[in-house]
């Protein structure tokens, strides 16, 4: 046997590192990328990764035996060449699957360190198996094949240890690199362990002379490179990919799939076309928030992918686009669209069908939407200005009942400047004390006395002078501000109504309108409680009027945190009753202490439905035995029809209009007199 001796080559074994290097560094940041991603592209990072790092190994080791230079002609076997690169890329798959998780344990390390460095020793080994020449054998030392065995798995757990240490250290480059020089130098070092424990011999001299190659094989370069450039394509790929992904995800809704805000600014900034006829319709459903409170947020996410689906229906065609922008807002636009009335026509068919059922998880549910329009250039040429408009008409179209379509025009801009200035006006109105209590007084027609008031709340702008309670009440309510605006009523009501019964010795009661936003924070309780403490007011003195609309919302709710009130004494009445149209259903779900019959009976009382409604309710109260009042009583002929019906509590101009609480003590002494 004569064994052939081989030198290598320091500019290949260079290369060979430059490889390790490469390799280990682009799976420290892919590795970073499996632990940031979820779901299938967590899948699909986790199979970039074990590409780039099975194929970089590969890649390093049979550049490292092109290193060793014998002077053999030697082929490769392709098949076991195969085998060694796919062991490779399985070992790195298992060994990245099994320690992706968040939290990984020494176990877990131990178990990826052991399957990586295995698949690593097989691709080793098995790349030398490959080696074909019918004049060579190659043996191996036991003791430098045991070492390289070691040193494979000690690589791939310092390899490991180190895509776990830094894979969330996605912007540090020097602690990155200085984790690649190390994985690279531990993978070089196994491969050149390896190589050491491999001798080379031929039978004879002659046969060694036979195999003296002339050159270097060009097969297995050409495999290298291909492995080179698949390992790089695939990595290019990769963040190509993900840089499509990641624009999908900046520029596409989640839950809907449509463009979003993003991409409609970028639509506007881009592509609208300035000066040409365009059309922007801003959508927005009409009980998105009550299905959300009523049926929760699943039910209500599901109503939005519902509703973007329908409407994305409208936007197939050219010069159509449609984004939500978030929430239960929409936005279609409509380019090149000169023809209002084709706009209008488009606008009644979203709105028609958004009116159709939704069934949603056994829920069948029936929404509405409203929908502003603005156009271009008439409305303005800008995002912001036709955004701007079309949410102002939306606005307006949502106040004049909702389920309906209304196109910008010049008014409105008028009608939202007050409406801003009545806002930004309530956010001090408090402070500088111009808001005020007015009492209405609740007559006994059967003894001609009063019985109590109503507290009604009135606001003298400083520039605008008196705001009706219809305007600004609303305003209040949208924006948050008619909770405190609320606890100061209470806190007034009481003390005046105190200060009154003091006075005259009477029993007189309070009662203090209550909207539903006070249900939503949960502090009614303590807001009554704190307005009777400060006060002295006894309970049974003080009522809390609900209208039928705060009950049907939160029925539960207002139930609930209304009966420790009712059981400390407060009455409790509904306000507007019969205006809607399910208040029969809705008397039993309070005790109710009063029922107010609602003005709009008064106003037709000469009606025969009218009047065999008021004789039902009033039979209804008495059966329930609650009191009942009649609101907007005006003429001596109401309260003698109210009368001879059975109804002796009332309340209107016919006794006292509403007067400031200063007036209510020489009133009531009047009275007396």
């Amino acid at each position: 046997m004569v064994q052939i001796q081989g030198s290598y080559n320091g500019w290949i074994v260079a290369l060979s590192f430059i490889i390790a290097l490469f390799t280990s560094y682009s799976a420290l940041n892919l590795c970073y990328r499996i632990s940031q991603s979820r779901g299938n592209a967590r899948l699909v990072w986790l199979a970039v990764s074990s590409i780039v790092m099975g194929s970089g190994v590969w890649t390093m080791h049979f550049v490292g035996m092109l290193a060793f230079h014998i002077r053999i002609d030697v082929q490769y076997n392709l098949p076991l060449t195969l085998l060694s690169i796919l062991a490779s890329v399985l070992a790195s798959l298992l060994a990245f699957y099994v320690t992706m998780a968040t939290a990984v344990t020494k176990t877990r390390l131990l178990s990826g360190s052991l399957l990586m460095g295995i698949g690593i020793v097989t691709m080793h080994y098995t790349g030398m198996a490959s080696m074909n020449t019918p004049y060579m054998t190659i043996q191996y030392d036991p003791v430098l094949w045991l070492i390289s065995a070691i040193i494979a798995v000690a690589s791939s757990y310092a390899a490991l240890y180190l895509f776990i240490r830094f894979r969330r250290l996605s912007g540090k480059i020097p602690l990155k690199l200085l984790a690649a020089v190390s994985m690279g130098v531990a993978i070089a070092g196994m491969h050149y362990t390896g190589m050491e424990a491999a001798s080379f011999w031929c039978a004879t001299p002659e046969q060694m002379m036979a195999a003296l190659e002339q050159g270097m094989d060009t097969e297995l370069l050409i495999a290298i490179s291909s492995v080179m450039m698949l390992m790089i394509a695939t990595t290019m790929l990769a963040l190509y990919w993900e840089r499509l992904l990641l624009k999908r995800m900046a520029y596409h809704d989640p839950l809907t799939g449509l463009p979003n805000r993003h991409a409609m600014n970028q639509f506007f900034d881009e592509k609208l076309k300035v000066g040409e006829s365009n059309a922007v319709l801003f959508i927005d459903l009409d009980q998105f928030k009550l299905v959300n409170d009523t049926f929760g947020h699943d039910i209500g996410d599901m109503l939005v992918q519902e509703a973007g689906t329908r409407l994305q229906g409208f936007a197939k065609g050219n010069g159509r686009h449609i984004f939500r922008l978030g929430g239960d807002e929409f936005l279609v636009v409509l380019e090149e669209m000169e023809d209002y009335r084709l706009v209008e026509g488009l606008a009644e068919e979203l709105l028609e069908e958004l009116r159709m059922p939704y069934v949603l998880e056994g829920n069948e549910l029936y929404v509405t939407g409203s929908v502003g329009i603005s156009y271009s250039p008439q409305h303005g040429t800008s995002r912001s200005a036709l955004l701007k408009a079309a949410d102002t008409a939306l606005y307006y179209a949502k106040s004049l009942g909702k389920n309906q379509y209304l196109a910008f025009h010049a008014e409105l801009d008028t009608r939202l400047a007050r409406r801003m200035e009545i806002e930004q006006g309530l956010r001090t109105a408090l402070m500088h004390k111009q808001l005020a209590t007015y009492y209405q007084p609740k007559w006994n027609a059967a003894t001609n006395r009063p019985v109590g008031f109503e507290a009604l709340l009135r606001w003298t702008h400083p520039k605008l002078g008196a705001v009706s309670p219809e305007e600004f009440i609303p305003i209040a309510e949208e924006s948050g501000l008619i909770v405190p605006i609320t606890r100061w009523v209470l806190e007034q009501a009481c003390r005046d109504c105190m200060s009154w019964n003091d006075n005259g010795g009477k029993k007189l009661g309070v009662s203090v309108n209550l909207p539903v936003h006070v249900f939503e924070t949960y502090g009614l309780n303590d807001m009554v409680m704190s307005a009777l403490g400060n006060s002295g007011l006894p309970p049974e003195l003080l009522e809390l009027e609900l209208t039928e609309a705060a009950i049907m919302q939160q029925s539960s709710e207002v139930r609930k945190q209304l009966r420790p009130l009712q059981e400390a004494g407060v009455r409790v009445s509904m306000d507007n009753f019969g205006a809607g149209n399910t208040f029969l259903g809705s008397v039993g779900s309070i005790p109710f202490h009063a029922l107010k019959i609602d003005r709009q009976y008064m106003r037709e009382y000469e009606s025969p439905s009218n009047r065999a409604i008021v004789s039902s309710i009033i039979s209804l109260a008495s059966q329930l035995n609650v009191q009942l009042i009649a609101e907007g009583v005006e003429t001596e002929e109401q309260l003698a029809y109210l009368r001879e019906a059975g109804c002796s509590i009332m309340q209107g101009y016919y006794f006292k209009k509403p007067m400031p609480r200063d007036e209510v003590s020489d009133w009531l002494s009047g009275l007396t007199a």
